[in-house]
């Protein structure tokens, strides 16, 4: 059978990516085996500003101005809800992060966002003795509910494969690559920090950061914001609220561990007085690059191979932003931005 593209892994790199090939009238084949699992237990959160430094997000504006209709198009596609949108309120710990804010707020990339008011209201169970910043224009995607109405979608019209992808088996040709009953154009891998296990990219220098989140229920706090502090807390509805997030640089299983979960704990316990019961913990890889940027491009050997990659904890954001770039580089030749080439590492 012959396809334009061979997809492999689908998570929000993946699913980006696959939503621009269909906007384009291309096909393809995913393979997908969920050894993977950052974007379906990430947080989801949007938000274009950096609060512990109060800086703004890599590229954030123009990464939210394609994120939010991209957003909003697979949800009419797939008749379900994944963004909603809420303030984040960033709890002060001192009159200095205060004076801090209100200089931030006043720089042109960060103005649209950053509320210039105090917010003193209090909030029954959170400790905010001076005050919150808030912010607009933030939310969360549903990022496992989506991944997996997409999946599903896939499903429907056969062109998904729930298989490990197996490299040993691809046969690469000057215009074509085949891999199994397959012919197509171009394989693009989006496997998150499986990277370490392909031949042709692995020697990129992807740093993997473990997260683990929790899930709690507190029925006495009552908040539709995201609240800031050590820890995030994210409202869920019907008081479930999502704690994150730990971050490991040396353990990479997908287990969670008692140390995450007290970690939580302990950060949540500094501003949050309310009993609550944990009903949930998880726990996912993050692929993270060194550079805090993500890993886009073309082999510069085998030109039938290209990857998206390393996209952190902002994918949600990054994700179509760089999907679109890189498939404008492959079929209109459209540089790709030199801070998230891959030829930036001169490895490749």
């Amino acid at each position: 059978m012959k396809v334009d593209y061979i997809i492999v892994g689908f998570g929000l790199a993946g699913m980006s990516f696959v939503k621009e090939l269909e906007d384009n009238g291309k096909t393809f084949i995913v393979y997908e085996d969920a050894s993977q699992t950052s974007s379906n237990v990430a947080g989801g959160v949007y938000n274009p500003v950096i609060l512990k430094r109060f800086t703004p997000v890599w590229q954030g504006a123009e990464q939210l101005n394609l994120a939010i209709p991209f957003y909003k198009e697979i949800e009419e596609k797939l008749q379900n809800i994944y963004d909603y949108t809420f303030s984040t309120y960033r709890i002060f710990n001192s009159v200095v992060e205060q004076n801090n804010w209100f200089s931030a707020s006043d720089k042109p990339l960060l103005a649209p966002y950053m509320d210039t008011d105090i917010i003193q209201k209090k909030y029954h169970g959170i400790i905010s003795n001076n005050g919150f910043g808030r912010l607009h224009h933030t939310g969360r995607i549903d990022t496992k509910l989506l991944l997996d109405d997409y999946k599903k979608y896939l499903l429907e019209l056969d062109v998904i494969r729930y298989k490990s992808f197996n490299y040993d088996m691809l046969q690469l040709g000057d215009s074509i690559v085949i891999y199994d009953d397959l012919e197509a154009e171009m394989v693009v891998f989006c496997e998150g920090y499986g990277m370490h296990k392909n031949p042709f990219f692995k020697e990129l220098p992807m740093n993997e950061a473990k997260g683990e989140l929790l899930t709690i229920h507190a029925p006495e706090l009552e908040v539709d914001f995201l609240i800031k502090a050590a820890v995030f807390v994210l409202p869920l509805g019907n008081h479930y609220y999502k704690v994150g997030a730990t971050f490991n640089w040396k353990d990479k299983t997908l287990l969670v561990t008692e140390e995450g979960k007290k970690e939580l704990l302990e950060k949540l316990d500094t501003f949050i007085t309310v009993p609550y019961e944990v009903v949930e913990q998880i726990a996912g890889i993050r692929p993270t690059v060194k550079d805090r940027r993500p890993l886009v491009g073309i082999h510069s050997e085998h030109l039938k191979l290209a990857i998206l990659n390393g996209l952190g904890t902002r994918g949600v954001m990054i994700a179509p932003k760089v999907a679109k770039e890189l498939y404008l580089h492959i079929h209109e030749g459209a540089s790709l931005d030199p801070e998230s080439d891959i030829k930036r590492f001169n490895t490749i």
